[in-house]
C-alpha cells in the first residue's frame, strides 16, 4: 500500500513544527533508501512550495488547486484515501481512515491566550476528531499525558524531536558584532515570545540584577495570526534587553557558541527544542523546571522556579561564579543531546504507519 505524507508544512514558514517535518521527511528518505523500501512513498503538497526537499526515494507531487486546511481536506483526502497517510503538524483530513497524526502538544487547552478564538476552535475541534478517527503521535511523554487528558487520545506514540539539524547550518557570526556583543557575556532566548514563554519573569530578572546582568537576547517574533498579539516588555532603561525579532538559522547557530547559556523559562511547552539545539552546539542551558524541559534535558541543565525570577536569579548567578561546573554543563549536553535521533524518530514512524 502506498504511504502518503501530508506536505502542506512545506508552503508554510518555518518554526518548531515545520523544522520537525522537515527533518522526519529527510531523515524517513534516506532510511527507505539505504533499506531498498518495498511500499511507495508520496509526499503530496498544495501549490505554492517554499523550498523542495532533497529527496531520493520520496516522490514529490502537486495536487489540487486550493491551500491551507481546505486543501487537507479536500485534495489531500481525494489523492490520498486508497493509501496510508502520515500527517506531521498538527492536522490531516478528518475523513481518512487510515492516517498517523502528529499532534505536537495541547498548548490550545492549555495555554489558550496564547491563540486567537478561530485557531482555538478549529484546531481544537480537529485534534479531537482525528484523535477518534486515526492513530496520534507526539513529540514528548509529556505531550502524550497532555493528549490523553484533554482530546481522549488513546494509545499515543511519542516520536521526539532531535537537533541535529544544526550540524548542517554554518555559522554567521557577523551577528555577534552587529548586536554589540563581542566580548560579553550573554544570555539567549530563542522563540516566539508568547505568553506561555514567560519573558515578563525573566527581563525581570534581569531588572533585579542590576550592574552585573549579563546581556539579555530574545530572538523570534510572533509570526502569524495564529498567535495572539505579543507583549512589548522592554522599556527604554533596559539596555541589558535587545529584541532582534527574526533572525537566520546561521545566525541563530552563531548566537548559540557564543552565548553564556540558553535561558528558557517558559511556563509551558510540548517539547522544548531550544535547549536540545544548544546543547548540541556546547551552549549551557538554565531552565524552567516544568516537566517536559526536565524531560528533554535530564541532568545537563540548570532549573529555576518559572513564576520566581529571583529563582531567576540565583540560577544566573550560579553559572557565571562557576566556570568549571559551566564546562561540565556543556559535557554534559553534548551526551544529552546525542541521545536524540531523527533517524531513530524516523524509523519509530515507520513502524507506526505499519501497524496501520
Amino acid at each position: 500500500m502506498t504511504v502518503f505524507i501530508n506536505g502542506r508544512f512545506l508552503t508554510q514558514k518555518t518554526s518548531g513544527v515545520q523544522r520537525f517535518a522537515r527533518a522526519i521527511v529527510t531523515a524517513l528518505d534516506k532510511r527507505l533508501a539505504e533499506q531498498a523500501a518495498t511500499d511507495d512513498w508520496i509526499i503530496l503538497t498544495p501549490e505554492g512550495v517554499v523550498e523542495e526537499l532533497p529527496l531520493q526515494t520520496i516522490e514529490q507531487r502537486t495536487v489540487g488547486g486550493l491551500s491551507g486546511h481546505v486543501w487537507e481536506q479536500t485534495n489531500l483526502y481525494a489523492a490520498a484515501r486508497r493509501g496510508k497517510l502520515l500527517n506531521l503538524c498538527n492536522s490531516g483530513p478528518v475523513l481518512h481512515p487510515r492516517a498517523v497524526t502528529v499532534i505536537h502538544d495541547a498548548m490550545i487547552f492549555r495555554t489558550p491566550e496564547n491563540f486567537s478564538r478561530k485557531y482555538r476552535m478549529a484546531h481544537g475541534t480537529l485534534g479531537r476528531v482525528l484523535a477518534r478517527r486515526g492513530r496520534i503521535a507526539t513529540v514528548s511523554d509529556f505531550s502524550k499525558r497532555e493528549l490523553e487528558a484533554t482530546i481522549g487520545a488513546r494509545d499515543v506514540a511519542v516520536v521526539h524531536n532531535s537537533s541535529e539539524h544544526m550540524a548542517a547550518i554554518g555559522k554567521d557570526e557577523s551577528v555577534i558584532a552587529r548586536l554589540g556583543l563581542d566580548e560579553q557575556p550573554f544570555l539567549l532566548f530563542v522563540g516566539s515570545p508568547t505568553p506561555n514563554k514567560n519573558i515578563g519573569r525573566a527581563i525581570e530578572a534581569i531588572r533585579m540584577m542590576g550592574p552585573r546582568a549579563p546581556k539579555f537576547v530574545v530572538v523570534g517574533a510572533v509570526a502569524s495570526s495564529v498567535f495572539q498579539a505579543g507583549t512589548d516588555f522592554a522599556r527604554p532603561e533596559d539596555e541589558k534587553v535587545i529584541f532582534t525579532g527574526r533572525l537566520s538559522d546561521e545566525e541563530i547557530a552563531a548566537l548559540y557558541s557564543r552565548a553564556t547559556a540558553l535561558f528558557f523559562p517558559s511556563l509551558y511547552e510540548g517539547f522544548g527544542i531550544p535547549p536540545l539545539e544548544a546543547m548540541f552546539l556546547g551552549c549551557p542551558v538554565l531552565s524552567s523546571n516544568i516537566a517536559p524541559a526536565r524531560e528533554v534535558c535530564g541532568d545537563a541543565a540548570l532549573f529555576f522556579d518559572p513564576l520566581r525570577p529571583e529563582d531567576m536569579v540565583r540560577a544566573v548567578d550560579e553559572l557565571m561564579q562557576n566556570p568549571e561546573g559551566r564546562v561540565s554543563m556543556i559535557e554534559k549536553g553534548y551526551r544529552r543531546a546525542a541521545g536524540f535521533s531523527w533517524d531513530m524518530s524516523a524509523k519509530r514512524l515507520v513502524d507506526i504507519i505499519g501497524q496501520l
